[in-house]
């Protein structure tokens, strides 16, 4: 299990030193990749996230050119107006957003990528805690997830119609609607109050230099506001790649506005994309080898229904919070049917508690969603917030399968 160790090592290293931790992973990857697993190159290379890549950079760029000619504010004016002042109310309205987004066929990361900026400069304008902003956009994208209109309750629906098992829709989508619900809750009480890490520096002043909040948007606020418009319909509607719309709007709005905008690619999250782009490649690397679904196989042969089950709700929470959710679904489930056909444990509270252990911890910074929050949060220490958010994703994923478990497996088997 050297890959394993190795994952450990770069854990405590990137966490106790200042290394960016992708840089760590991109020479594991290497290292252990050619010397102990024998995969070329070329393989290895395979598994560098170039979507994800792209719609970091897409979306970050997009978003720094928005709040540089003040659209941005704009648009955090109206939230506010429209919440009547109130700005406490600000996350929860983005969650049902969010929700709603999801629930009638929006893909969780593009909700995520849509909201996750918009409500960091909530927060930054409004001292709101960013780590309890973008937790809970993410726990509301995955709050409606798992309806039958949505892309994750579609195909885990679809996987168990392939198997001699029924669960319905409506305990699938009511599951993890209620879990993610009562974690934002959770989240918002122990965590609203909180403040934010040490800030950095006073960031308005580069970057929002000349911007005019009050008053009515001028022509280039106009086309903003209808490159945004055009990036939801684009992406939500005809399911384009909503990081090469960002990187197209975002490429248009700094041509008619060269001046204020020279300095906009400062705003795209390099660190970010360092990160995640390192950890993912090695992620991609294990999976290639076979060790995530060798862990597994181990996992469901252990015998005894009930603790198998929390083996599994464990095991697919560990490796989401580095890996594709998507994926990670698609994998456990046809390893979940045996186990449900040879015990009595309740098929819908099985499938229903997998599917929440396996998306509950995408705020993990290495995840699509933890990575969209990290690298659009504002004039706080990145490097404390990292640790915050490494350290809100590390007590989900010891809580999450336990209350999965304990909430939808125990009580019905």
């Amino acid at each position: 299990m050297i890959s394993i160790g190795a994952l450990l090592v770069m854990f405590v290293v990137g966490t106790v030193l200042p290394i960016n931790l992708g840089i760590l992973a991109f020479v594991a990857t290497f290292a252990v990749g050619t010397a102990s697993l024998g995969l070329t190159e070329d393989e290895i290379f395979e598994g560098f996230p170039v979507d994800l890549f792209v719609t970091i950079v897409g979306v970050t760029y997009l978003f720094s050119v928005a709040r540089r000619n003040g659209t941005i504010d704009l648009l955090v004016a109206a939230g506010v107006r429209m919440v009547r002042g109130k700005v406490a109310l600000i996350p929860w309205v983005l969650f049902l957003i969010a929700a709603l987004l999801t629930a009638f066929g929006t893909f969780t990361p593009a909700a995520v990528a849509l909201l996750v900026p918009i409500g960091m400069n909530f927060a930054y304008r409004y001292k709101l805690n960013p780590l309890v902003v973008g937790m809970m956009v993410i726990s509301g994208g995955h709050a409606g997830a798992f309806s039958p209109l949505a892309v994750s309750g579609a195909l885990v629906l679809g996987l168990v119609d392939k198997t001699a098992l029924h669960i319905s829709p409506v305990s699938l989508f009511t599951a993890s609607f209620v879990i993610n619900l009562a974690l934002s809750l959770l989240t918002y009480l122990l965590l609203a109050r909180r403040s934010a890490p040490s800030v950095e520096g006073d960031e308005a002043a580069p970057d929002d230099a000349g911007l005019t909040v009050a008053g009515r948007p001028d022509w280039r606020q106009w086309l903003t506001l209808g490159c945004l418009v055009a990036l939801v319909v684009g992406a939500l509607g005809f399911q384009l790649e909503i990081g090469f719309l960002a990187l197209v709007a975002g490429a248009l709005l700094a041509l008619v506005d060269m001046k204020r905008q020279e300095k906009a690619v400062d705003g795209i999250s390099w660190s970010t994309l360092l990160l995640v782009g390192g950890m993912m490649t090695y992620i991609a690397m294990l999976e290639k080898a076979g060790i995530i679904e060798e862990i597994s196989e181990h996992t469901a042969n252990l015998g005894a229904p009930l603790l198998v089950a929390l083996l599994l709700c464990f095991t697919v929470a560990v490796t989401s919070a580095f890996a594709s959710s998507t994926a990670i679904l698609t994998a456990i489930i046809p390893l979940a049917v045996p186990l449900l056909l040879s015990s009595h444990l309740s098929a819908a509270g099985l499938i229903a508690a997998l599917a929440v252990s396996t998306t509950i911890v995408d705020t993990s910074p290495f995840s699509t969603n933890g990575a969209l929050v990290l690298a659009n949060v504002r004039g706080v220490d990145t490097r404390r917030f990292y640790r915050q958010v490494i350290g809100y994703t590390g007590g989900i994923v010891a809580l999450g399968p336990v209350v999965a478990w304990g909430a939808l497996v125990l009580p019905w088997s």
